[in-house]
């Protein structure tokens, strides 16, 4: 059977401290057909040539000088971040084979060399490695298309997003500055204090939909320029349940996070917040996040109820309360880091105010 031509084109070093051994080697595999067989007689250099070259296949000559074959291989794993190790050892020890494939050879060749078997164990060995790398390439393909495929959904998660936020904006001018400054802080918190990326990812995509329930709510309500009676209230603290409701039932980790951090906004370490009252850690890490940097722009906006606050004004409100805010209500580690980096929130939302509303032609 004729070898292909990728098999008689894969990359072979040779590496013996006899020049008559690497002679007649190279002279075997040259003869056979292949065509990119080069040689070393100094160990210490092979480590480097593979790091460079990376070939196919080292037949490896255990007993040099300097460097032995084993101190060799131990060096080549460091190269090789795969399982498989490419070599090919040389040896005249009947006694010294197993400990090479235990060492991570793949197989060996007896000296003296016997023409057949030097080519036949050269042949299959470069078979398996080319199999190898084939099967490494195809995965590393797969992958890429994993990642692809992921970008694709992860793109039709924020369209889905961006329409139901769209919802909200439709009642309020200012929504579509305020989710994307809330993305923005949730970001940029989660970030400092130091949570898992997947989780960051999440929060910025989930934060944005937390009002999402307002919808529910009644324009006579939601819009009302002065205060809520009791009963008025009650009813607007229902937005957070119709969030959830409309949030929950997906199983998108993003809008399951959206769902939580819906549910939870408004709830307060102290347990003074609501639907339920939670206190402490009970209530979800995203909603203790997303608490803090609701609050901070809730102050710096424009309300029905209220004017916009400067920053120096909001910040001293969050650290000192007002009567209707006070320190207590925040996670005491968030409303530590939060209020260190309070100046990258002044930033944030300068970079994301919204547009004011076009003048009206008159009909």
């Amino acid at each position: 059977m004729h070898d292909t031509p990728s098999l008689l084109n894969a990359t072979i070093l040779i590496v013996d401290d006899l020049e008559a051994n690497v002679h007649l080697l190279s002279r075997i595999l040259t003869s056979a057909g292949y065509t990119a067989v080069t040689s070393t007689t100094n160990p210490l250099v092979v480590c480097e040539l593979h790091r460079k070259h990376q070939y196919d296949l080292i037949l490896l000559d255990l007993n040099m000088p300097g460097l032995n074959g084993f101190q060799v291989m131990e060096c080549l794993k460091e190269i090789e971040l795969g399982d498989y190790l490419p070599v090919l050892v040389i040896t005249a020890q009947p006694d010294e084979k197993l400990h090479a494939l235990k060492s991570g050879a793949k197989d060996f060749i007896s000296k003296p060399f016997e023409l057949t078997e030097v080519l036949a164990r050269v042949r299959n060995m470069l078979e398996v490695r080319l199999l190898h790398k084939a099967l490494h390439d195809y995965n590393t393909q797969l992958e890429q298309r994993v990642k692809e495929r992921t970008a694709d959904l992860l793109e039709g998660n924020l369209e889905t997003i961006i329409t139901l936020t769209r919802a909200a904006e439709y009642k309020d001018e200012d929504t579509g500055a305020h989710v994307q400054r809330i993305s923005h802080y949730s970001r940029e918190l989660a970030q400092r204090l130091g949570l898992h990326a997947t989780f960051v990812d999440r929060i910025f995509i989930a934060s944005p939909m937390h009002d999402i329930g307002k919808i529910g709510i009644p324009d006579h309500i939601l819009l009302k320029p002065g205060g809520f009676t009791p009963e008025e209230w009650q009813v607007m603290k229902g937005h957070a349940a119709i969030g959830a409701n409309i949030l929950g039932s997906s199983k998108s980790l993003y809008l399951m996070m959206a769902a939580e951090i819906a549910l939870n906004h408004h709830e307060r370490w102290d347990g003074g917040g609501y639907p339920s009252g939670k206190r402490g850690e009970a209530i979800p890490l995203s909603a203790r996040i997303m608490n803090i940097c609701d609050i901070y722009d809730a102050l710096r906006s424009k309300r029905p109820y209220k004017p916009a606050f400067d920053h120096r004004k909001t910040m001293d409100i969050i650290m000192h309360g007002d009567g209707r805010t006070a320190p207590q209500h925040f996670d005491p580690v968030i409303f530590t880091v939060f209020t260190k980096n309070h100046s990258v929130f002044q930033d944030i939302f300068e970079s994301f105010i919204a547009e004011p509303a076009p003048a009206q032609v008159p009909a």
